[in-house]
Formats: C-alpha cells, structure tokens, sequence
C-alpha cells in the first residue's frame, strides 16, 4: 500500500516548544525496516495517516511535559513496555478511514515510561546495549545516565541513517513509533535529572557520583547536540538540558523556601512574634543550603564546569523575594513591617548571611530583594504607623509623669543634679527608633528623625502646661524639668542636627517658664522683707540676715540645677534684690536729716558689701550690680558736695539705663536743694543723653536696673508740678507769681534759674523771666 506521504517527517514532527522542554520516555523497539512490522496497520488494513500519527506525537509529548512538572519523580519509573503498548494501543484505535483519523491520546502515564522493570519483547529489545544487556530504562532506572544517553545517541544516529536511506518510505507510522520512542527516552533522561536535583538539598548527603554523572550527560548531550539541524530533523535537536538542570534548581529552591511557616497567616494574636520566627526559620533553612550548595554540591560539579553557585545562588534569592513579597502584601502593624524591612536589610542582606567567610556573592550583584516599588510602599506604610505610635508613646510618658507627680515623689539627685525620668525616656524613645530606622536606610532614618522632632515639638509645651497647673511645682522639679529641657536640648541638637529648627524653640520656651516660675516663688517669699528699707526701724534691725537666708536656701537648689540655667537664675535672683532695695530707697517712706541720714548711708553701705559678699560667695558672676547702691549710699553720705558729681557720673557710666528722674531722686534724698540739684543735672546732662543711647543700642544682654525702678512723684516736685501746669494751660500764657508759687510747691520763683522738662512728645524748656513770669518755649528745630 502506497504511503499518504513521501516527505521526510522529521520536519512534521517537532514543535520548537518540544526542542525547548523535557519530557518523560518510553520504551520502543529498534527495526530495521518498517515494512516488517506487523502491527503497523491498523487491523482493518487502514493504514494510519501521517498527519494523524504527527498529531498524535504532538499531543503525547505536550502532555508528557505537562505531568513532569506536576507529578512526583517516582512515577518515572513505571515499565517502558507499559508507556509503549499504551501508545500502540492509542495509534490502533484511530479512526477506520482514509485520512481523516482523530488524533490518538497519549493515557496518563506516558511521562512515566522509565521503569524499574527490564522490557519485553521486540520494542524492548532495540534498546538494550548488547554488550550488558540492559534496557534504557534499566540505565535510567539505576542513574547510569552517561550510559542510557550513549545508548539513545546510538539508536538516534542509527534511526537518522535508516530515515536518510529511505528505509521507513513505504511505512512512516514505523519509524514516527521509533522516533518517538527515542525522544520519550531522552525525557525520561530530563526527568531524572530533575529527579536528581531536587533529591540533592532534601537528603542528608550530597550523592556526589550522581550529580558528576548529571553533569558529564548535559555535556555530553551538548557537544552531540551543539545546534538545531539545517532541515530541522526532530531528532538532532538540542535538548537543552542545562536549561532544564538550571529551571529544576529554581524549582527545588521555591519549594525549600516555601517550607517553613507554610500554614502560617497574618492577624493571629502573635502576629509580630510569628513573623520573627517565620523569618527566622527562613533565614536558616537558606543559610544551611547554601552552605552545602558551596561545601558539597558546587565540588561535584566543578569538574564539569558547571556554575552550580551562582546558580543555586540566584535561585534561592529569586525564590526569597518572590516570598517576602508575598508576605509583605499582608502585613499590617508598624512592628511586622519593622520586621520585613529589617530582615531585608539588616539580616538577608548582611555579608555575615551565611556563616562563612569564604561564601562569596557572584561577580555580578543580585537584583534588589524587594522591588522599589515594594520598598518604597513598605516604608511609607511604616513610617504611617510610626507616627501613631511615637504619638502614644509620649502620651505614656506625660502619664507616667502625672502619676509620680500625685505621689509626690521627689526628683532624684544623680552627679549632683536633679534628675527627672523624663530625659532618659525621650532620649531612649527618639534614639531607639532613629537608629533602627537608620539600620535600615538613610531616607528612613531621616523621615524618622522628623517624624520624633516633631512630635517631641508638639509634646513639650503640653507637658509644661499639666506640669504648671498641677499641684507638683517646687524648687526640686522646677530644677529636674529645667535640666531635661536643657539636656534635651543640647544632647539631641548636637547628635541630630537637623532638629534645631523644631526642637530649639519650644525647649527654650519650656526652659524659660521654668526659670521663671522657680523665680518667682522666691520673690513672692522675698518682697515682704523689703518694705523695712529706708525707714526708722531699718536702721536699727538686721533685717537683711532672713533675707540673705532665703537666697542661700534657694541657691542650694540652683547647685541641682545644670549651671548655665542655674547661673542664670543666680544672677537674676541677684538683680532681683538690688533692684527691689533700690526701689525702696528712691520711694522712701520717711525722709531722713542730719544723723539719721548720716546713719541711712552707713547702713545702706554695710548692706550693699553684704549683698555683694553673700552673692559671690554663691557664685553669682553678675559683679557688674555691686557698686549700684554702693553709688547712692555714697551720695546720701558725701559731706563734701562737690564730689557728689563724681559719684553721679560713676554711676551714669555703670548703668547706662538710669534716666534723669532717677537723679533726680537720688538727689532728693540728699536733699541739696534746687538750685545745686540743678546744676549738678546740667552737668551730667551730656552724660545721659550718652548713656540713654547706649541703652537704647549697646546695652550688654541682661544689664537692666534702672530701667525697671520707678521714682515716686514725690521725690520730683519740679517735673511733676510743672507738667501739671503745662497740661492745664495753652500755649504762650504767662504766669503770674502766685501760679508760678503753686507749680513750685511754695517755693521762691528765684530760686529756679532753669531745668528742662521731657515729655513724650517734644522737650520744653522752662525760663524764668524778671522774677515773676514763665515763658513757654519750643525746641529749636
């Protein structure tokens, strides 16, 4: 019976998708000629068409391919002869006409066609060596793979030879069942190699024959076939099974990392916990293989040359992230994220991973573990709940302030200083997340940095607040407060510099109120003491003895106190008394003459060195406050008057604050009278116009006295009556002496030769004109 076709079927029978992936054999058997197979027609007499039988061929190794990658290895090693009678049975079966027969299917066990069992029969013959009398399969079966591929490489040159000759041209249905035999015998080949590979890292040792065996068979098979033939022929086709060594590695790796915390999910009660051990079980697991992949797999195949770390390497990796990717799409909670994105960095991507230093990454880099997109998604998520958290842990520490205030708890004395829980816990609170965050990147650790700064900005002034209406303000926390602001502020600004924008501000704000209020409960306890000054019973009373006991009380305190805060306070404290003494004696209550006055400056003497002995023996550096009442006890004392004006120039050019009323009722407890009053203010009138601009301008920081002391009116009787009586009058009137009398408070009009009055808004200047008359006159422009 004539052939349906004369072409050559090699070109039919393989699909580029077959030349690329494995498949699984079957036994056949070798003929010499197909004309003396007796079974190659169906029992009708119809032959098989060809194109049918290429279909069938085709289908049969698709579906071979399909169960190698589903079905266990084992399986391959099911009888040849089986896998062949069951495709014989399938071609038998076709349709009973022409050429339109159904394609025959392949039963499910054809990929299985390595067996353990020796072939029978005619097909079972053809491929045994004859020299050991066992089958292919046999070879396969017992990992002689070397073997079985020389066997089938044989079989595959004798076929090609038969085909050339045109042995099968008169029954093609002969040779696409050799043909196919073959081909079933090389996948069963592939199989067993990914048989072997995924044996390799599931077994305590490494079988070190079998993978050098693996290894010469893809060499050998790539130096048999180094390239697809010119007319296409199916069965010279490379098999690229360093391809499939290389995709059973990748496969091995995906399954091991999958192992551990399989049943594992998110939203469990110890979800952060879980995901640590899972990790950590993972992190194992890919340390020990690799491990041995280097020490005992990578030696077995270096004789053949093949990269099995770099290849190994890159499986596990692809393998590690496509895991954490998945377990990052569920991760919910600052800790499990923390804990993704620590792993990534700080342990999967430590140089110490793997244990050894003699395990060295590829010349090449790994692609990043985790995509940017992935990265950038998982650190946004983080440092969202971040934010939350940091948030919470300040409103913990605010309580946990609250509580030791109710318990009335005093502040400790550490290193001599008070010392507050509040420093440490902030302190351990933006350190400990700064620093994970920058274990992992330095954009993070920057987010997390303004992320604490500003919560911190944002919790200082509500804890000053609480703390200030709370019942806890003393001396003792007032100075453990002062010292954490100050701490805070100087320990965080200089480790994170960036932080000074937000952070300098409401601490020295903070800071500020605390000084403040520690001062002011001193003063509440001080300002009584000063309502003796200038009297009667001042001069006989040590009156400044209890007050300099409540300084030296209170500076005890400020030694608690970190020193640039507590020298400041000292100083103002020492401001603070000079001041208030001052004030008393320019608004005296009882006006001394004579020896009283006499005695009034002695005294105030006696009690300006102690005020200035007592403060530097407390360390107060404000010296630049001793010679204030020194100056007016000098003053009230000066028996010769001419050196008044050295003492009033001493003082102008030491206070540069002091203004003309202050003079003027310096001079009125002097009680000089007006007219040398007036020519002492003459003379010291360059002097303070000097000095009210150097106030106003260059004025050392802090250096204000008199600024601050009011004199009372009635010490001014000229500034005061005078202005009254500008006020009440318009323009250019002209008194007559009894007004004149009155605005003077009795006094003879010609005792006022001239003195100038200021006021806000111009300076006028007073004449007195034949003895009875005053002229009002404006400043030349």
């Amino acid at each position: 019976m004539p052939s349906p076709q004369t072409d050559t079927p090699g070109l039919e029978l393989q699909s580029p998708k077959e030349a690329e992936e494995p498949q699984t054999p079957a036994h056949g058997s070798r003929r010499t000629s197909s004309r003396k197979e007796p079974n190659a027609h169906r029992k009708d007499g119809t032959r098989l068409g060809l194109g049918s039988l290429r279909q069938a061929f085709s289908r049969a190794s698709q579906r071979a391919l399909t169960q190698v990658s589903k079905e266990d290895t084992g399986l391959f090693r099911r009888s040849s002869c089986s896998l062949f009678r069951s495709f014989r049975q399938a071609l038998d079966e076709g349709p009973a006409t022409g050429h339109s027969q159904a394609t025959p299917e392949v039963p499910s066990g054809v990929m299985n066609g390595v067996s353990q069992q020796a072939s029978t029969g005619a097909a079972s013959e053809e491929l045994k060596p004859e020299a050991e009398g066992k089958s292919v399969a046999d070879l396969i079966t017992e990992r002689q793979l070397l073997a079985a591929f020389e066997q089938l490489l044989r079989l595959e040159t004798l076929l090609v030879a038969e085909k050339a000759s045109r042995t099968f041209e008169q029954d093609p249905t002969a040779f696409a069942r050799r043909a196919m035999d073959v081909c079933l015998h090389y996948d069963g080949l592939a199989a067993e190699i990914g048989a072997i590979v995924r044996e390799t890292l599931d077994s305590d040792g490494v079988d070190a024959a079998a993978l050098a065996e693996l290894a010469r068979v893809v060499s050998a098979e790539e130096a048999a076939h180094p390239s697809p033939p010119d007319d296409g022929d199916f069965l010279r086709t490379p098999r690229r099974w360093r391809q499939h060594w290389e995709e059973a590695v990748r496969r091995s790796a995906q399954e091991r990392v999958r192992r551990p915390g399989a049943g594992w999910a998110f939203g469990e009660a110890e979800g952060a916990s879980g995901l640590a051990q899972l990790l950590a079980e993972l992190g194992g697991l890919v340390r020990r293989d690799l491990q041995k992949v280097r020490q005992e797999v990578q030696p077995a195949y270096a004789a053949a040359g093949f990269p099995a770390w770099e290849v190994y390497l890159r499986a596990f990796h692809s393998a590690v992230a496509q895991r954490l990717q998945e377990l990052a799409r569920d991760a919910r909670g600052c800790e499990q994220l923390y804990i993704l994105l620590d792993w990534a960095a700080n342990v999967y991507g430590s140089p110490d991973f793997l244990g050894a230093p003699g395990l060295a990454l590829p010349a090449e880099p790994l692609p990043p573990l985790l995509a940017p997109d992935v990265w950038a998604r998982l650190e946004s998520d983080y440092t969202s709940f971040l934010e939350a958290k940091i948030a919470s842990c300040f409103d913990s520490i605010l309580q946990l302030e609250q509580s030791h205030w109710a318990a009335a708890e005093v502040p400790e004395v550490l290193q001599g200083l008070y010392q507050a829980p509040l420093s440490m816990d902030v302190h351990m609170l933006v350190a400990e997340h700064v620093k994970a965050a920058g274990a992992i990147s330095a954009e993070l650790e920057a987010t997390t940095l303004r992320i604490c700064t500003r919560a911190l900005g944002l919790f200082v002034p509500r804890f000053e607040k609480a703390f200030l209406a709370s019942e806890a303000v003393s001396e003792p926390h007032l100075g453990a407060y002062i010292n954490a602001c100050e701490e805070l502020r100087t320990s965080l600004l200089s480790r994170f510099p960036g932080t000074q924008e937000e952070l300098e501000k409401p601490l020295v704000t903070a800071t500020c109120s605390f000084q403040k209020h520690l001062l002011q409960g001193l003063q509440r306890e001080l300002q009584p003491l000063f309502r003796v000054v200038c009297t009667r019973d001042w001069l006989t009373q040590d009156w400044l003895h209890p007050l300099m006991d409540k300084v030296v009380t209170f500076a005890g305190h400020l030694q608690r106190v970190a020193r640039p805060r507590a020298q400041e306070t000292l100083q103002e404290v020492h401001r603070f008394v000079v001041r208030e003494y001052l004030a008393r004696a320019l608004r005296p209550r009882e006006r001394f003459r004579g020896m009283e006055r006499m005695h009034g400056s002695q005294k105030m003497s006696l009690d300006a060195q102690a005020i200035s002995d007592t403060f530097q023996g407390l360390g107060s550096e404000a010296t630049w406050l001793d010679q204030a009442i020194q100056c007016v006890a000098e003053i009230l004392g000066e028996t010769y008057k001419d050196d008044i004006q050295r003492h009033l120039e001493t003082l102008i050019r030491s206070y540069p604050d002091i203004r003309r009323d202050h003079i003027l009722a310096i001079l009125a407890l002097r009680r000089l009278g007006r007219r040398r009053n007036q020519h002492l203010l003459q003379h010291t009138q360059d002097l303070l116009r000097a000095a009210a601009g150097v106030a106003g301008a260059e004025a050392p920081r802090g250096r204000v006295l008199f600024e601050e002391i009011k004199p009372s009116a009635a010490v001014r009787p000229e500034g005061a009556a005078v202005q009254e009586a500008f006020q009440a009058s318009s323009r250019g009137v002209f008194w007559g002496r009894r007004a004149l009398n009155a605005a003077c408070q009795g006094g003879p009009p010609a005792r006022l030769s001239s003195f100038t009055l200021q006021s806000e808004s111009e300076e006028q200047s007073i004449y007195l004109k034949n003895k009875c008359e005053l002229k009002w006159c404006l400043p030349k422009e």
